[in-house]
């Protein structure tokens, strides 16, 4: 929780109703200002405050709350956050607590100094740039403006992938005829990711294996393609290793991806079909990590051989042999046909020039 629960906002009434809270008119960030949302702050109250809802029992959102949210999620904190919108450190914490109350979850945690954003606060800020992104395009819009929104992407990145690799895949999104914006989320497995796909935080998974069968989100995995995986290292390791391959990676220094990706399964079984067992020196789920200790001549790495010349220029490092494993590429997304452009032209370049 961000703020003590005897911080909150108050509202005069004067017979004839509540009077709004005002908010200063000149607010130094482009975004939707507090006034151009017109929802009343509820009078405070020491019980935890009901969901109100329309006759159709749509719940009630106070766009007040989720703007002072939004701000402080953006700045990093309330001190800041109280700067930019010139409103006092109590009102915004109030507020953000009584968002969390009707939402039910807590939306921020401390660390150090500063606050980050809790799982449940990933969402909704999530919604929250989406909804004042839509503000904005509603006051251009009804003033005869165009709007210059790009379509966004947000795409979750396994962290087994190749960075090489993810930029080729995401690379079609950035020539289409509309602007797009994409959001990249990486540095966890495809799993950790579904959680946010079931929710909409995220439109698309780019992943080394498909969607479990059986899970609690029903997501459809779309291949993308496959192909071969090169052992690379350095001039003098490469050269060494070369002769009498593969059984020349005999207690060779070795660095694998983590024990819990597809690619590691696959080499083990690999170098069991072939009788060998190189030294494990590493293991790494970021790949790109993994080429720059290659290029140090630290051990072999393996690399999928779709991006083995941008590996082979980029980190001065020799192919040291091919190994027998299939690499194969998914998105997964909760749609079975591809809605999303960017989504789509990703599938589609990656069939026919990546893996094609």
């Amino acid at each position: 929780m961000i703020a003590p629960r005897d911080c909150r906002v108050t509202a005069m009434n004067t017979g004839s109703g509540p009077v709004r809270q005002r908010v200063p008119s000149l607010l130094p960030i482009p975004h939707v200002h507090p006034q151009n949302v017109p929802l009343p702050i509820r009078k405070s109250g020491s019980e935890t405050p009901k969901k109100p809802a329309y006759g159709s029992g749509v719940e009630w959102l106070n766009y007040h709350h989720l703007l002072y949210f939004w701000v402080v999620a953006k700045e990093g904190s309330i001190a800041r956050a109280s700067e930019q919108l010139r409103l006092a450190h109590p009102t915004i914490s109030g507020q953000i607590h009584r968002l969390e109350q009707v939402l039910g979850v807590g939306l921020f945690e401390r660390k150090g100094r500063g606050l980050v954003l809790t799982e449940g606060g990933r969402v909704a800020f999530r919604y929250a740039e989406e909804i004042f992104s839509l503000g904005r395009d509603f006051l251009e819009e009804i003033k005869g403006r165009p709007s210059t929104r790009p379509i966004t992407l947000v795409v979750g990145v396994s962290d087994a992938l190749a960075k090489s690799m993810v930029y080729r895949m995401l690379e079609p999104a950035f020539h289409l005829d509309d602007d797009v914006r994409v959001i990249c989320r990486a540095d966890r497995s495809a799993e950790a990711f579904m959680g946010e796909l079931a929710v909409n935080a995220l439109d698309v998974i780019l992943s080394d294996t498909p969607a479990g069968p059986g899970g609690p989100v029903r997501a459809f995995s779309h291949p993308l393609g496959e192909c071969g995986t090169v052992l690379l290292a350095s001039p003098p390791l490469a050269n060494a290793c070369r002769r009498h391959f593969p059984g020349s990676l005999e207690g060779v220094p070795f660095l694998v991806p983590s024990a819990a990706s597809t690619l590691r399964r696959a080499l083990d079984e690999w170098f069991d079909a072939h009788g060998v067992r190189p030294r494990i020196v590493a293991e790494f789920d970021d790949t790109a990590l993994a080429a720059e200790l290659g290029e140090r001549g630290i051990g072999v790495f393996a690399t999928p051989d779709v991006v083995e010349k941008e590996i082979r220029r980029r980190h001065k490092v020799h192919v040291v042999g091919r190994a027998d494993v299939r690499q194969r590429f998914y998105a997964i997304s909760l749609d079975r046909k591809l809605r999303h452009p960017a989504v789509t032209a990703i599938c589609e370049v990656a069939r026919t020039h990546i893996f094609g």
